[in-house]
């Protein structure tokens, strides 16, 4: 290969299939209908597996540290530790908490390591900065923590992140680290920051958003030999390939233009053209047949063509709804005048799939009479927020819709019929009919100038291009965060990735996602 030739690119990450997502009140439901099955040993070995897998390097003979907490949680610890003992892997165990007080489970369990020659300490040795950790085995609380951590439980959290940190050795959470709320992500004062964390039964929402992805590191799941959906149905899902697969679909060869629909931006005041821009070409991009941008930017200055993407059709934002649109967005860079104010309330009116981003969101939380044509439309709108705009519409602080950042997605799409992606780490798709979905792509890179517009570019083109108004948001979500996941693995980010960069590599996703199964031989 010449020097100067580019390295040849990694291949398109695979559309994975989803998964289901149980919060606590459903998580106890699932441990009912298991009630008399050994779930606490199935969990401590499952624990002690991935535990013995994780033990690698030059580290690897040293002793593995283990915080057990007074609940079911430290039940799991102690039979981890058990099972972890009895392979001749060197074990300090701290117990915390009263015993007595422990459930009979983890009582049981921690008998059972004791008889079979384990000892307990009170506190994390004095001399464990000497010590080299092979592993620490979080199992404190597990999901149904509810307040901050104090006292002793604090103090272990600190040492146990400090250690891990310092001296590179993985940390292993039980089910859920603790000191995170399992439901939410919020974090509850001091909280463990594992490298792994090994979900018992069901994932859980709060390991996939918010701060729950900082805190969690790689997820893994024992099931406990239970098939949870058959025994509970699933309060969510994570974003996966069986709600997608009915569109990804390959082309038929005998396609023209109109067979790709046309999308319509609407958006680019003076000053802010760059936005409806970028959604434009995301558009294109993404496959859409034609694509109309209707600039509200109505200056001598104002582009008539996009140099970059001369495909685009530039005209104004009067005359957008003239053209034979098939879905429409509207709102990047849009402004907020009395003239963007018209705009929106006659897209409102139209009979088009409709994407609402941006100022669009901020009109609507500014007018209760945007906000109701909104709410009785009959042809489809998704909403694309970012936290501080769905707190606007929601007529709350920033903070309670990061509280419950599921609660929240799901009282939008219910308040204005619509389908809602409450964007963030980890955002939530909601349904209007109460279904909601976690999505697990995307970096860091995201959070950047742009990135929301080629959003709603990829959004209005799968609208465009006849899908479903769901799966069009779920699609784009997922593939919006699965492109940039793809850039930085070939280390374009997530340190200064582009929004435009991510628009060419969604396009390169989505048409390894479309094509079909290669045959075998």
């Amino acid at each position: 290969m010449s020097p100067l030739a580019p390295a040849p690119l990694p291949p398109c990450p695979p559309l994975l299939p989803g998964f289901p997502l149980y919060r606590a009140a459903g998580l106890r439901a699932l441990e009912a209908a298991a009630r008399g099955q050994p779930l606490m040993e199935r969990a401590g070995l499952a624990a002690a597996d991935l535990a013995a897998d994780l033990i690698t390097g030059p580290r690897s003979e040293g002793p593995i540290l283990i915080l057990a907490g007074p609940g079911n949680n430290g039940g799991d610890a102690y039979v981890a530790a058990r099972h972890l003992q009895a392979r001749f892997f060197p074990v300090h165990l701290v117990a915390l908490g009263d015993p007595s007080q422990a459930p009979a489970d983890a009582r049981a369990a921690r008998q059972a390591f004791l008889d079979a020659g384990g000892s307990e300490l009170t506190a994390i040795p004095e001399h464990a900065p000497q010590t080299h950790w092979a592993l620490i085995i979080d199992g404190l609380f597990g999901i149904g923590l509810q307040r901050p951590l104090t006292g002793a439980y604090a103090s272990a959290v600190v040492a146990a992140n400090h250690l891990a940190k310092t001296q590179g050795c993985p940390l292993l959470a039980l089910d859920c680290p603790s000191g995170l709320d399992g439901d939410t992500g919020r974090v509850l004062g001091p909280a463990i920051q594992a490298s792994h964390t090994l979900a018992f039964i069901a994932h859980k929402p709060g390991l996939l958003t918010l701060d729950g992805p900082d805190h969690s590191g790689i997820l893994h799941l024992a099931p406990l030999e239970l098939d949870a959906p058959r025994l509970v149905p699933p309060e969510g899902h994570s974003i996966g390939r069986e709600a997608l697969a009915a569109h990804l679909l390959p082309r038929l060869r005998n396609s023209h233009k109109g067979s790709f629909g046309s999308a319509g931006i609407l958006g680019g005041a003076r000053g802010m053209t760059g936005a409806a821009l970028l959604a434009g070409r995301a558009a294109l991009l993404l496959g859409t047949g034609r694509v109309f941008v209707g600039l509200a930017d109505d200056s001598l200055g104002a582009p008539t063509f996009d140099p970059l993407q001369a495909e685009l059709m530039l005209r104004p934002a009067d005359s957008l709804c003239e053209a034979p649109l098939t879905a429409l967005a509207i709102g990047p860079g849009l402004g907020q005048s009395p003239q963007a104010r018209l705009w929106l309330a006659r897209s409102l009116a139209t009979d088009l799939p409709l994407v609402l981003d941006a100022d669009a969101l901020n009109l609507l939380a500014a007018d209760p009479t945007l906000a109701q044509a909104l709410a009785t439309r009959e042809a489809a709108s998704l909403l694309t927020p970012h936290p501080a705009e769905a707190a606007r519409l929601l007529g709350c602080e920033v903070a309670a819709v990061q509280a419950d950042r599921i609660a929240a997605a799901q009282a939008l799409s219910q308040q204005f019929a619509a389908w809602v992606a409450l964007k963030g780490a980890g955002t939530v798709v909601a349904a209007p009919d109460g279904r909601w979905w976690i999505n697990t792509s995307g970096n860091p890179g995201q959070a950047a100038a742009g990135q929301g517009d080629i959003l709603t570019g990829i959004t209005a083109a799968l609208l465009a291009q006849g899908w479903e108004a769901g799966t069009a948001l779920l699609g784009a979500v997922h593939l919006h965060g699965t492109a940039a996941d793809y850039l930085a693995g070939t280390g374009i980010g997530p340190a200064g990735l582009t929004a435009s960069e991510t628009a060419v590599a969604a396009r390169t996703v989505f048409n390894a996602w479309s094509q079909p199964p290669a045959l075998s031989a």
